[in-house]
């Protein structure tokens, strides 16, 4: 026989099967970061202190004997509470890390990949600046333009004096000077 859900009356429970309660490890992970969290303040520190000490007080200054002492002097109870949560500290701390791990490395691999995509924009604006460079090598500098035209200036004013001097000789032949 398959598997049955329980969901149903009409079937079967599996034999064997304990069903567990279901939890969201989302939640979980959250929540046993917050204890990881708290656990590493040094307020915690303090209140373990403080409760530490109260117990020993407690314990130490009640008369023996008596119901109002809970504890005796090897403290076994305090041993105890505390080797308890030790053995729930761990993994929680365990788990908080792994999921800090996780994002970690989620963190990491989206470094990469965005080192990545400006490395390659960096490239490609370097071609893009090469290529123009390039192109700007045929295209006329402002010095070129003006010393082509300080060149042009000095052959048209050469040009100038040669028509006036080709007038005025002109001139002189066409009105001779009388002789003196």
């Amino acid at each position: 026989m398959s598997e049955a859900k329980r969901d149903r009356l009409d079937q079967p429970r599996v034999p064997g099967r304990v069903q567990l309660p279901k939890f969201d490890p989302e939640a979980f992970g959250r929540w046993s970061e917050g204890i990881a969290r708290y656990m590493g303040t040094a307020k915690f520190i303090v209140y373990m202190t403080v409760l530490i000490g109260a117990w020993f007080a407690w314990n130490t200054i009640a008369p023996k004997e008596s119901p109002l002492q809970f504890d005796g002097y090897p403290f076994g109870f305090l041993t105890l509470a505390l080797s308890l949560q030790a053995s729930y500290a761990a993994p929680l701390i365990l788990l908080a890390q792994n999921r800090q791990t996780d994002r970690d490395r989620l963190a990491m691999e989206e470094d990469r990949r965005r080192a990545a995509m400006q490395k390659a924009e960096t490239e490609f604006l370097a071609r893009e600046i090469a290529s123009l460079r390039i192109a700007i090598g045929d295209v006329a500098t402002r010095d070129f333009i003006r010393s082509e035209l300080a060149r042009l200036a000095g052959e048209l004013d050469e040009a100038a004096l040669r028509r006036e001097k080709r007038a005025r000789l002109e001139w002189e032949d066409d009105h001779p000077l009388p002789p003196t």
